[in-house]
Parts: C-alpha cells; sequence; structure tokens
C-alpha cells in the first residue's frame, strides 16, 4: 500500500468515527455512555458534535497534506496516549461501556497505519 492510500486509511477512520460524532451526537452518547454518566443537558450533543467536526478536520489534514517519515512517526506516537483514555474511562473510572472499543480500535489502526506508513517511506528510493 502506498503511502499515499495510508493516508487516505487514516483519514477515513477519522471521517468515520468523527462524522458519526457530528451527524449523530446524541447517538455517540446513548450508545457509548453507560447511563449513570449520561448527561441530560443540551450541550452534550453540542460538545460531541464539536468534537466530531474537530475529527473530521483532522481527517482533512491527513487526506490533503503530505506525510513524511517524521509525520507517520510523530503521528503514531502522537496516537498512543489516546489508549491510557480509553483505558482509563473503560475499567478505572467505567464511563463508557464496550462501545469505547471502537475507538481503541481506531486508535490502533492508526498506530498500525502509522508503522505502515513509516515503513513504505523508509523503502522508497529518495
Amino acid at each position: 500500500m502506498s503511502a499515499r492510500n495510508i493516508q487516505y486509511a487514516i483519514a477515513a477512520v477519522f471521517f468515520i468515527l468523527g462524522g458519526w460524532c457530528l451527524i449523530a451526537p446524541q447517538s455517540v452518547i446513548d450508545l457509548t455512555i453507560r447511563p449513570d454518566y449520561r448527561p441530560d443537558d443540551a450541550i452534550a450533543p453540542l460538545l460531541i458534535g464539536c468534537f466530531g467536526a474537530q475529527a473530521c478536520i483532522a481527517g482533512l489534514f491527513a487526506a490533503f497534506s503530505i506525510f513524511t517519515r517524521a509525520t507517520f512517526l510523530a503521528y503514531g506516537i502522537g496516537v498512543l496516549p489516546f489508549f491510557g483514555f480509553n483505558i482509563y474511562f473503560y475499567f478505572v473510572e467505567p464511563v463508557f461501556n464496550e462501545l469505547i472499543l471502537l475507538d481503541a480500535a481506531g486508535n490502533a489502526i492508526f498506530v498500525v497505519l502509522c508503522f505502515l506508513g513509516y515503513r513504505e517511506l523508509s523503502q522508497a528510493p529518495r
């Protein structure tokens, strides 16, 4: 897979999960947050929608930028703390239910894709 196609795959994860947050924020709340933690105020869907909009912007950057080996490396390392977020809010303070594993899976996909992109550009002639 070419580095460009890897970028498109990274962008797709942002567009799919971020788009869900943007288009149907209440369903994200209803399906991923445990009832005891579910907010009932009107601002919550707005905040989830804003989060989704930011993710879609990140997807645009991923799709239309020119990634270098350093970009793939930095991005892959930058995603790692999000696993801590998933672990903490699923296992330690169980705010999220099992569907948060979609986010963890998306993060795992990002790390694998970043590794593949880095490797692809390492092998490419300069």
